[in-house]
């Protein structure tokens, strides 16, 4: 296994060559973690003409107007839009994505027990919010969308994963009812992000800042990938300049077993086995075999290319070619071959990535 260092890993989702100026760009779910990183990020870098937070929450939404104020010149914030509603609107959602050019779809009931127990919640949020932002970028004209997804959704377990392969595939789909409008629909799938809400990070940390003497793991075989907040926001931007339509994209990222975080976080604590969640599994899986015959290699990411096309659409692979992945090649925590050292993980923890 070749370990992953700091250094070998800065940059690598980079978007080059995209132009965001004087478009007119909405996210679903801006409040949350990926879409306030997104908002920063676009704001630092491009003059979009309007940038839009769609998202229900009021108190998040007015605590990021604040935020971005003390932040960044007013010049950049005038660009701001802050529109109240639920992906589960449909007519809500049509009413926002009047003349916008791209959509990042980040809306998601994301918890694996709250969705195990709440079912038809994730079900509405996750599978029928998809098919909203789907009907409303159609109904608008939309230009590119993409859709976060998850390592969960790839031969998922737990319903949460279910729901959110059902949104990749509607997404997917998309592309063949777009017909004249030209609109294309693409996905990112990617690992756990360190740091944001429900990662195992900040757990640890504030188990730490209160004095534990050990820190739960729910089974010390786990593995999972990891990916910090920046690389995210950078390999979504960087997909909108490689779309064709239809594609799943899937970075190159390290793993790590959950052992090993705890010891990078906390040499000292001990490790405390609380037993395996129900819906959680072992180590996480990005590409399966299946989806090896219909896969890419484009360098940093991989590209799971759509099984049905009746759309213009220039494929990646072409079948035996240099770019295809080997039959049976299988993307998961446990057997890749990039993994990280304690100095990367902390290094991430820390920000600095």
């Amino acid at each position: 296994m070749v370990p992953l260092t700091r250094e070998a890993a800065l940059g690598r989702f980079a978007p080059q060559g995209l132009d965001l100026d004087g478009k007119v760009i909405l996210v679903t779910g801006g409040t949350g973690s990926f879409g306030r990183r997104f908002v920063e990020t676009v704001l630092s870098r491009h003059a979009p003409r309007k940038l839009i937070v769609y998202s229900r929450d009021e108190l998040k939404q007015s605590e990021m107007q604040q935020d971005l104020r003390e932040r960044f010149p007013t010049e950049s914030v005038a660009r701001m839009r802050f529109f109240l509603g639920d992906v589960r609107d449909r007519a809500r959602l049509t009413l926002a994505l009047r003349g916008v050019d791209i959509v990042i779809h980040a809306a998601a009931l994301k918890q694996v027990p709250a969705a195990e127990y709440n079912p038809s919640e994730c079900i509405a949020t996750n599978v029928m919010g998809a098919e909203n932002v789907v009907w409303a970028c159609l109904t608008n004209r939309v230009r590119q969308a993409i859709a976060l997804s998850t390592d969960k959704a790839c031969n998922p377990i737990n319903l949460y994963g279910a729901t959110k392969l059902a949104s990749d595939k509607t997404f997917v789909a998309a592309n063949n009812l777009s017909g004249d409008i030209g609109a294309r629909f693409s996905v990112v799938r990617y690992g756990n992000v360190v740091g944001s809400r429900g990662s195992v990070v900040p757990l640890y940390q504030r188990l730490m800042a209160a004095g534990a003497a050990s820190l739960p793991v729910t089974d010390p075989r786990m593995t999972r990938f990891w990916i910090t907040l920046g690389e995210g926001v950078d390999f979504v931007l960087s997909t909108l300049t490689l779309m064709r339509g239809g594609e799943i994209f899937v970075p190159k990222i390290p793993s790590m077993r959950i052992t090993d975080l705890v010891k990078a976080m906390a040499p000292k604590a001990d490790v405390e086995v609380v037993g395996i969640r129900p819906g959680e599994k072992l180590h996480e899986m990005m590409i399966s075999a299946d989806d090896a015959r219909s896969t890419a290699e484009l360098g940093d990411r991989y590209a799971i290319e759509p099984a049905f096309v009746e759309y213009p659409r220039e494929p990646f692979r072409v079948n035996g070619g240099p770019a295809a992945v080997p039959e049976d090649f299988v993307y998961a925590s446990n057997t890749n071959s990039d993994w990280l050292t304690a100095k990367a993980l902390m290094a991430m923890v820390d920000g600095r990535r």
